[in-house]
């Protein structure tokens, strides 16, 4: 079984690598690996070495902090027991990654009117 830090890194290497449109094949060929080795990190499989993580956020364009970001955060909700309505597992949501990254291609200006708008709507439910 997967440790939770293996799986939170994997989830961020997957969410940065959806968000600019990279491929797996793409980032493994950055990095210098096969991509199935891009698949097994992102799911928790197997374990990241801290020189390979450091070639993987050169490539992504992020610092090495970044994977580990929300780390406390996620540990602290599972333990308290969050009763948001968001998924514990936004970062493996396909649809809304594709939705993130749909919404930042939007022009600034609209994507704010577009916010204001979720928000008054979400406000309504």
């Amino acid at each position: 079984m997967a440790h939770v830090v293996d799986n939170h890194v994997g989830k961020r290497i997957r969410q940065r690598r959806w968000l600019i449109g990279m491929t797996q094949q793409k980032l493994a060929e950055l990095v210098g690996i096969k991509f199935q080795q891009i698949q097994k990190y992102e799911t928790g499989a197997n374990r990241v070495s801290a020189s390979r993580l450091w070639d993987i956020a050169e490539s992504l364009g992020v610092p090495v902090g970044f994977f580990f970001e929300g780390m406390e955060t996620e540990a602290s909700r599972k333990a308290q027991g969050d009763g948001s309505m968001v998924p514990a597992d936004l970062l493996g949501d396909k649809e809304a990654m594709d939705l993130v990254r749909s919404y930042y291609a939007i022009p600034e200006a609209q994507r704010r009117r577009l916010f204001e708008l979720a928000r008054v709507l979400s406000d309504v439910a």
